[in-house]
């Protein structure tokens, strides 16, 4: 038997792969949204690293034409500062005693007992010298940064008003 045609051969050949790509269809369009985004990514990815690149190069050939500063003027560091007069030793205790003699202000008796949300319901009672002498009795003992925050900021807006 004399083999068919090369053009013959080929179009069956074109004809059964198309029948089994349809076939196959159904399947391929369910993961096609997942295959789009995915191609998607991987193009703008490869755009990012070819961008990347040629200003890499550029860096390269402009660092040439301009020098870099040594230090920069903002530049600030641990070794440029004068380093600072040692603290005299002072007791401890001394700051916890001092802590423990003093009186509690008379305006709330029970401030170093309140919580940050008790002493903001107290607040909007309170007049702007009962609130400085809060503020100079936590600076003098707790010093916590948020009870002397809302009460420096209570004390400005009353002076706004």
């Amino acid at each position: 038997m004399k083999p068919l045609p090369l053009t013959v051969r080929l179009a069956a050949g074109l004809a059964v792969t198309a029948v089994e790509q349809a076939r196959k269809l159904p399947q391929q369009l369910a993961g096609l949204p997942v295959t789009v985004v995915s191609e998607a990514l991987r193009l703008s990815m490869r755009v990012q690293q070819q961008v990347t690149e040629l200003a890499i190069k550029g860096d390269e050939v402009l660092s040439v034409l301009r020098p870099v500063e040594q230090e920069p003027e903002w530049a600030t560091f641990d070794e440029d500062e004068p380093e600072p007069a040692p603290a005299p030793a002072e007791d401890p205790w001394a700051e916890e005693e001092r802590a423990l003699a003093a009186e509690p202000p008379a305006v709330l008796p029970n401030y170093d007992e309140l919580t940050l949300a008790q002493l903001r319901a107290r607040l909007r009672t309170l007049s702007a010298e009962d609130l400085e002498e809060l503020l100079a009795h936590e600076r003098t003992h707790a010093a916590r940064p948020e009870f002397t925050g809302m009460l420096t900021r209570r004390i400005a807006n009353l002076k706004h008003q």
